[in-house]
């Protein structure tokens, strides 16, 4: 019988393989888009988080709206792009963005639905492979709305500016 050191080489080896095959195959999905004018359901897994769950454990915040909602969209989009994410799709109230993680370039689906009559953005992130993300699409759409937060900010900021000199002009 063979010391189990000689085969760690070779399971660690069939490890690091099944992680690849499995970061290539989860380019390949699209999301499923909206249901009934709503973000699709998370699984039962806890890789996943959606604004339109409050029932469930998957439940996260929506983004606030704190401008026009067309403006806020083009921040949006803003946000998801300096966050390294790549917009797959983009009509008036539905976009589609994936996002790649750091480490095994796994790919994550990140949706938002735009509610302008109640100035919210709804919000689903989820993995498309494995059980649990270990929080990373939770973390990753807090730091959305961070930065969207920002972006707001500053188009209210460049907007108070703008109507400051339009006023000391005489406008």
């Amino acid at each position: 019988m063979k010391p189990i050191r000689t085969h760690v080489p070779a399971l660690t080896l069939i490890i690091i393989l099944a992680v690849l095959l499995m970061s290539c195959s989860s380019t390949t999905k699209q999301p499923m888009g909206l249901i009934n004018g709503q973000l699709a359901p998370c699984p039962n897994s806890p890789n996943c988080v959606s604004s339109e769950m409050s029932t469930s454990t998957a439940y996260i915040e929506p983004l606030a709206v704190k401008i026009e909602p067309e403006a806020a969209w083009l921040c949006l989009k803003r946000s998801i792009e300096g966050l390294g994410g790549t917009i797959k799709m983009a009509e008036d109230h539905y976009l589609w963005a994936t996002f790649k993680t750091k480490v095994f370039r796994f790919v994550d689906d990140v949706e938002l639905r735009l509610d302008a009559d109640s100035k919210l953005i709804h919000v689903r992130s989820a993995s498309r492979v494995g059980y649990s993300d270990l929080g990373v699409n939770q973390k990753r759409v807090e730091l959305l709305r961070e930065k969207f937060t920002e972006e707001q900010e500053r188009v209210l900021k460049l907007a108070q500016v703008t109507v400051g000199r339009a006023l000391a002009d005489g406008f």
